[in-house]
């Protein structure tokens, strides 16, 4: 085994995937169930804002999750944006209006708002340049696996326990989550103590323009993220699938399968090439999956999405990362990561405005989402187009 291999493959780099996974099964594993929750509530009308909320306050959250991931420390920051896991979901039970339901959901998005920008700040730092695609392929293996688990484990602890159950084995995977990451080695060099005028941000530290470019496709793929979120569990139950989060679980695994060769793939061929590739086949996805009329072509739609989104993630965020200044890297990643917000916020919105309970416009919200991701074609020929002229983004 070179040395290259051995400096990714460390015991710090393997704790933090598994932490990871066990972050992304906590906030996943409720998502199925939380539509039919709301309805139980009374606010079946409110459903475009489970997702909604979450994604607004997550993307709220990254310029101060970038600022603090570069001053306070990767760790510190990763650790703050789990807690909101463990107390949201352990709180969900003892909510029980449609207000106090929403307003948790928009306080869960304080999580993914801090954990995903620290942990890609912190593999960027302890991996080789020339493995940066790789290693991130693999962290996003991580999240997928946790993503992967966590619906079809959410829906089943709910059929057999009981959905206040389920909150509470949330909140337990979440704190573990953060046991590890208390063993972890700080891998920012430079830190500074945590003070009030650290949470007071300037016009520069909202964004970072050399991520632009990478955020702007992250826009257009994520949107229909979003839209499954929104619809997959009712479209599920309508083609006689019970557990509503399986759908999300055939879509992680063909996630991870791709993850795990299609960061070292972006290494080799560049990385706009790999997300080109990735872009259309997840356009044809998606038409695939607005026409689904059986149970199995939802299905082996979600396993065509999940593989699509798994080829083009690593990349982004690497390219994200080339991009960069090492000083600027968590500003970088919030600046993607709010995009990703963005995506998924506006596709939650749009669908289920579109989808208006009504399963006869399950076809119209993916058309739509495969017509928003053709736009991140246009949007890198446009990119290209500056580049051959040297101009800047």
């Amino acid at each position: 085994m070179d040395s290259s291999r051995e400096k990714l493959y460390t015991f710090d780099f393997w704790m933090l995937c598994l932490s990871q996974v066990l972050f992304c099964a906590s906030f996943s594993m409720i998502i199925p169930e939380l539509p039919q929750h709301l309805t139980n509530l009374g606010g079946e009308e409110y459903k475009g804002l489970i997702i909604s909320l979450f994604t607004l306050t997550a993307g709220i959250s990254r310029p101060f999750s970038g600022k603090l991931t570069d001053t306070i420390g990767r760790i510190p920051v990763m650790v703050i944006g789990t807690l909101f896991c463990v107390v949201c979901s352990f709180l969900y039970p003892f909510m029980t209006s449609v207000f106090g339901f929403l307003l948790l959901r928009f306080f869960h998005g304080f999580s993914t708002g801090f954990k995903p920008t620290a942990s890609s700040a912190y593999v960027a730092d302890v991996v080789p340049i020339s493995r940066r695609g790789e290693a991130l392929g693999i962290m996003g293996v991580s999240f997928n696996l946790g993503a992967s688990a966590g619906p079809a484990i959410g829906s089943w602890l709910t059929i057999i326990f009981g959905i206040n159950t389920m909150f509470y084995i949330s909140s337990l995977i979440a704190f573990i989550s953060i046991f590890i990451l208390l063993g972890l080695k700080e891998s920012l060099v430079n830190k500074v103590s945590l003070t009030p005028r650290l949470l007071l941000l300037k016009k520069n530290e909202f964004i970072d323009f050399s991520a632009i470019a990478p955020a702007m496709v992250v826009v257009f793929i994520y949107f229909c993220f979003g839209g499954m979120l929104t619809i997959i569990p009712d479209q599920s139950i309508f083609l006689g699938i019970e557990n509503k989060g399986i759908f999300f679980t055939y879509f992680t695994a063909f996630s991870i399968l791709s993850r795990l060769f299609a960061g070292k793939l972006s290494d080799r061929l560049g990385r706009v090439i790999v997300i080109r590739f990735a872009i259309i086949a997840l356009v044809l996805s998606l038409l695939f999956l607005a026409f689904a009329s059986q149970g199995w072509m939802l299905l082996a739609a979600g396993c065509c999405i999940g593989f699509s989104i798994g080829i083009a993630a690593p990349a982004l965020f690497a390219w994200c990362i080339d991009r960069s200044a090492d000083e600027n890297r968590g500003k970088a990643l919030a600046t993607v990561y709010i995009a990703l917000e963005v995506g998924i916020g506006l596709g939650a919105l749009l669908s289920a405005w579109i989808y208006d309970n009504d399963p006869d416009n399950f076809w119209k919200v993916m058309s739509l989402s495969a017509l928003i991701s053709l736009m991140a074609i246009i949007y890198l020929a446009y990119w290209n187009h500056r580049k051959k002229k040297g101009l800047s983004f």
